[in-house]
């Protein structure tokens, strides 16, 4: 399995992705948005047999953070290493950069989910910790923010 930047045209494939998880990806207008996103946004894909088995998608919030924006693998590729090498790639990408946190939003607790539950502890197993529960999504979905500190170069402070 490689992972690279997707090209031009695989935003069907990532929603593809999406389609093959139906109890994590059940809104049709979010599976919509992320498609779209894939697109506009920088994207990575891992690839096994030429085909597009799962992708991450990059967005930089401020001059120091980044957030997965959208992460998806199919079913048949969880817990094979897919999910870590796509974070790893992000996080050795954002090494060049002066980011200093990673952050992702999934949802939370306070709605009981299994396969959110197992979602939430690939994160936490990545280094992600919880920072805050809202209702960004409405009541009903809940949204965990989870936040990584990344090591990052520090700024320069020649001729203070």
């Amino acid at each position: 399995m490689i992972v690279r930047r997707m090209q031009k045209g695989e935003a069907e494939a990532c929603e593809q992705v999406m389609r093959s998880l139906p109890k994590l990806f059940g809104i049709e207008e979010a599976i919509v948005e992320y498609a779209q996103a894939c697109e506009t946004m920088e994207t990575y894909v891992g690839v096994e047999s030429g085909r597009v088995v799962g992708f991450v998608t990059l967005n930089q919030r401020s001059p120091v953070a980044a957030e997965i924006h959208c992460m998806a693998l199919r079913p048949e590729f969880h817990g094979k290493g897919l999910g870590r090498a796509l974070v790893d790639h992000v996080e050795g990408l954002l090494a060049s950069r002066p980011i200093e946190f990673l952050q992702v939003k999934t949802l939370g607790p306070a709605r009981p989910n299994a396969e959110y539950e197992r979602t939430r502890g690939f994160y936490e197993h990545m280094g992600f910790r919880p920072l805050e529960e809202n209702d960004l999504w409405g009541k009903d979905n809940p949204c965990l923010m989870m936040v990584k500190h990344l090591t990052c170069p520090r700024p320069s402070r020649a001729g203070q």
